[in-house]
């Protein structure tokens, strides 16, 4: 079985950190299995990297590159390539996510 190589983007990392960062004064234990289970998710996708979603609302608008693990509220968004997995950005899924992925997939090319 092929392993990728998944790789996490700066903005990834922060937003996972701000997530973190908000629950801690609220509940830090919570806040670290919040954590916690993001990694895991994310460690799915070594192995099992077509098992999110393709992103519904971009899909609706023809892109069709970028998939979802749904852990909770949050979203961990993803593309795949030849022998690796990007995260592009790890979102809470209440938020107006349109606007908010199309300003991350402009970012994230722009850190390529």
């Amino acid at each position: 079985m092929t392993q990728y190589e998944v790789i996490m983007s700066h903005l990834a990392e922060i937003d996972i950190n701000e997530i973190v960062n908000y629950f801690i004064p609220i509940n830090k234990d919570y806040a670290i299995k919040l954590y916690q289970t993001l990694k895991d998710r994310i460690k799915e996708l070594y192995m099992f990297p077509t098992k999110g979603r393709i992103v519904p609302e971009l899909e609706k608008k023809g892109i069709h590159d970028f998939r979802e693990l749904i852990e909770g509220n949050y979203r961990i968004v993803y593309s795949i390539h030849t022998t690796s997995v990007h995260i592009l950005a790890v979102v809470d899924s209440r938020r107006n996510l349109d606007e908010i992925l199309v300003n991350k997939i402009i970012d994230f090319f722009n850190e390529e």
